[in-house]
């Protein structure tokens, strides 16, 4: 897997102060996509054992409240194993919620296995392909309105889409 950039404070995808991580590559090429650099999968940096032990490391600053993944796509990210094994190692090292947006929707992700893996360890999905029709720059932490703010344990739970209405 390769990433594009770790913001190590952000504000600006998710509540509270979070540690973001964009991976490289995506397949969706939506139009007005503000990250076009980073669907190519060789954009960026290779993710190392030496930065993902950085990155965790960094998580267990008192500061941040938890951890967005976005891109690229990190639901295209299943040619190995980094990605899942990452949101195993912050489950279990340091309990921080996670935060992920998909282009893919929640039925999508979770008819694939691989894809499915990496959301059971997940906190919320941000969920939809950007629509440039749809944009609305009043939504908060989502860029079209098709895109769903997704509870992923109480969905599990109840067997249907659960929205995350508190934030």
């Amino acid at each position: 897997m390769n990433y594009a950039q770790i913001r190590k404070f952000d504000t600006a995808n998710g509540v509270g102060i979070r540690s973001s991580l964009f991976v490289s590559g995506c397949t969706h090429g939506c139009p007005g996509c503000f990250n076009r650099d980073y669907q190519h999968f060789k954009y960026g940096h290779a993710w190392t054992k030496e930065v993902e032990d950085d990155f965790i490391k960094h998580l267990k600053n008192p500061n941040v409240a938890g951890v967005t993944i976005l891109g690229g796509e990190p639901m295209d990210q299943v040619r190995d194993n980094d990605l899942l094994h990452l949101v195993q190692r912050i489950k279990s090292e340091t309990n921080q919620n996670i935060w992920i947006y998909s282009g893919y929707t929640f039925e999508e992700i979770m008819a694939h296995p691989k894809t499915k893996a990496i959301l059971m360890y997940c906190d919320v999905l941000v969920d939809g392909p950007f629509i440039q029709e749809l944009k609305n720059l009043k939504l908060r932490f989502r860029g079209s309105s098709n895109q769903r703010i997704i509870n992923v344990a109480q969905s599990l739970e109840k067997g249907q889409v659960c929205l995350l209405e508190d934030f």
